[in-house]
């Protein structure tokens, strides 16, 4: 079983001056999720190398058991350190693709080419792909037999009122219940901050950091049928 995870390059948060990046549990939680089910996983980003991780996921309050783990564990950060080129990554080599949230990916992987044209070859093959809290922007210039991925499908991610919760409903580029919503998915969302994974098919979104352990146990449900 081999798993790609996809990361952001991307460390600055909109014009606030602010850094930005990955959010870690995102990160952290599936990372070990898969691995302790035994797949192989890859780590890619757009520019390879250290992907950003935002300095807020790393908050005292925001500390988990997935998070501990990671940093005690030389080899995990030296893959995270070491990410691939995501233009060098192909689809047929892996089963699935994951893509942790963090504000980065609503300014590089959304717009990204090879990310864009990475889903459509996983969704096309058959492959499930999943995204998790602002993870499910990646898939907004993402078609499906000429329509928007998301067209259709129950889809979560990052709600409007957590984004105002967190005050950067003004900074980002667009709002990611909006814009599922606009692309003609069938938006769900549970209350702010609650574990709330959606799986319709081979799509899996999970709407915050609490649902990445969730989004990414459904993932491995799919692979596992």
């Amino acid at each position: 079983m081999k798993i790609l995870m996809v990361l952001t390059s991307h460390d600055q948060l909109g014009n606030t001056g602010e850094p930005t990046g990955f959010w870690l549990e995102e990160f952290a939680a599936p990372y070990y999720v898969f691995k302790d089910a035994g797949a192989e996983i890859t780590v890619a980003s757009p520019k390879g190398g250290q992907p950003p991780i935002d300095p807020k996921s790393d908050d005292p309050a925001n500390q988990t058991e997935a998070m501990a783990r990671f940093k005690e564990d030389a080899a995990a950060q030296k893959e995270l350190a070491n990410t691939a080129k995501l233009g060098d990554v192909k689809a047929n080599g892996f089963d699935a693709v994951f893509y942790p949230g963090g504000h980065g990916p609503m300014w590089d992987l959304v717009n990204d080419r090879n990310s864009i044209a990475l889903i459509e070859d996983f969704y096309n093959a058959g492959k499930p792909v999943a995204a998790v809290c602002h993870g499910p922007a990646v898939l907004r210039k993402v078609t499906y037999q000429g329509q928007p991925i998301v067209k259709g499908k129950r889809v979560t991610g990052f709600t409007n009122s957590e984004e105002e919760a967190v005050q950067l409903a003004d900074v980002v580029p667009f709002l990611v219940e909006d814009e599922l919503k606009r692309l003609g998915g069938r938006y769900e969302k549970a209350a702010d901050w609650a574990d709330f994974t959606i799986v319709d098919g081979r799509l899996i979104t999970g709407q915050n950091p609490s649902s990445s352990t969730s989004a990414a146990r459904e993932l491995l449900k799919l692979l596992q049928a």
